[in-house]
Order: structure tokens, then C-alpha cells, then sequence
């Protein structure tokens, strides 16, 4: 773990969704978002395949939903947060196409704005 903890910015639309889930969910989900910005990864993140190094998924299985926040620790100083929904899909633990291109989306209007 470093020394120093990255601030964690929001991108609108996430935060925006992030706050439509159950308070337990956000609570635990914020808790994996704290172990990275300090450096770390909470047992419950994973690196997120296609993206290269730096983007990662939290999976949260909580009362029975499934609820997903994707953030990238390689944009700048701070750890940002790109997406968050509940993911729905009944095609197993795959993340939906959907999903994947809207996070590369976000992804890569970031890192054009913030250069």
C-alpha cells in the first residue's frame, strides 16, 4: 500500500447511478473504492479484460442483485470512477456488450478531456 491515498472523482453519469443502489451496496462498494485509492485491491475487485492495465470491476452480490462500479487507476493522479449499474444479464457472470462499450466510451472521452 503507498503512503498516499488518490482522490476519488465521479464521472456524473456514474456517481449518478452509484446512488440509486441499496446503501448496503454502496457502503461495501465504497469500501473496495477506499482499498484502491490507498493502493490496494479489495477481494471483491477484479481487473477488467480488453482494457489493459488499470481498469477494474467491483462485483457485488447483494441481497440477491448484482450490483457493478468499474474504475481506472491509470487517468492522472486520481482514481476515477466510470460506471456503475446493476447488472441484470441472465447470461451468467459475463458483463453485457452494452455495458463494455459504454465503459469504453467513458473511458476514452476521459482521457481525451483530461490531457
Amino acid at each position: 500500500m503507498s503512503l498516499t491515498t488518490r482522490p476519488i472523482s465521479w464521472l456524473k453519469a456514474a456517481l449518478r447511478d452509484f446512488q440509486d443502489f441499496p446503501e448496503g451496496a454502496q457502503i461495501e462498494i465504497l469500501r473496495a473504492l477506499v482499498v484502491a485509492a490507498e493502493g490496494g485491491k479489495a477481494d471483491i475487485a477484479k481487473p477488467m479484460k480488453g482494457f489493459g492495465s488499470g481498469v477494474f470491476e467491483v462485483a457485488l452480490k447483494y441481497r440477491g442483485d448484482a450490483f457493478r462500479t468499474v474504475y481506472a487507476v491509470q487517468i492522472g493522479d486520481a482514481l476515477w470512477v466510470l460506471h456503475a449499474f446493476q447488472k441484470k444479464s441472465k447470461t451468467g457472470i459475463k458483463t453485457p456488450k452494452h455495458e463494455i462499450d459504454l465503459i469504453h466510451d467513458r473511458f476514452k472521452r476521459l482521457k481525451e478531456t483530461l490531457r
